[in-house]
């Protein structure tokens, strides 16, 4: 059952969840940088080579870059929708964003590692797919855990959103769920086939899009049936 809410916070409880978010966010900005790093090594084109030469040669470092670039700012997304619609933080939110905090700058390393990987047995058997993609996981899952501890206890939220608990907000715990299990199962995928493993994560992208068209129909079935009953 969700706690009982409080009327009023005190200026230090604000002036302590402004201090969060804005550290939570250059940690985020840092952490995405990080990822920058092992691109600016990559030598260029020598003679007789071509700059296509040289993408085609690090193409798997480049991919490995961009999709971590990619679901970084989506999960900071993610983020920033939770804590927009709080006031305050507890002792768990605490832990849980320094946890996810954590894994967004130790994501750099095992980015570069997956994508500097020279073969398939490197990348799969050794296990650097597997680190990679539950590290993805890990992130995904913490985020989802903040937002439903934040929903659970409505005194950490602002008083216009408790009860909100609208269309947007099922949505995007789907995302959260959908992802977290896409980024399991590929890491799993990679150790047995890991050149299927980003063909495999393309497929959580219509698995969100159907599990948010399933969550609308129910919302507007079940906003439906309301609206009949009071009538």
């Amino acid at each position: 059952m969700p706690d009982q809410a409080r009327s009023e916070i005190t200026s230090s409880e604000q002036r302590s969840f402004d201090r969060l978010v804005n550290f939570t966010d250059a940690v985020v900005a840092i952490g995405i940088t990080l990822q920058l790093l092992p691109i600016i090594d990559v030598a260029g084109p020598t003679s007789g080579e071509s700059v296509w030469d040289v993408l085609t040669a690090n193409s798997g470092q480049l991919f490995a870059f961009v999709l971590s670039f990619v679901v970084v700012i989506f999960m900071w997304a993610a983020h920033n929708r939770v804590f927009n619609t709080m006031r305050c933080y507890d002792g768990t939110i605490f832990r849980l964003n320094v946890a996810w905090l954590l894994l967004i700058v130790f994501l750099p390393w095992p980015t570069a590692m997956y994508g500097e990987a020279a073969n398939d047995a490197v990348a799969g058997r050794g296990g650097l797919g597997l680190l990679y993609w539950w590290t993805l996981a890990a992130i995904s899952g913490l985020g989802v855990w903040m937002a439903i501890h934040a929903r659970r206890h409505v005194d950490l939220l602002a008083p216009d959103e408790r009860h909100q608990e609208d269309d947007r907000d099922t949505r995007g715990l789907v995302r959260g769920y959908v992802l977290f299990a896409s980024f399991v199962i590929v890491g799993l995928v990679s150790i047995f086939q890991p050149t299927w493993a980003p063909l495999v994560f393309l497929g959580a992208f219509p698995a969100v899009a159907v599990a948010n068209r399933m969550v609308s129909r129910r919302n507007d079935q079940h906003s439906g049936t309301t609206q009949e009953a009071g009538s």
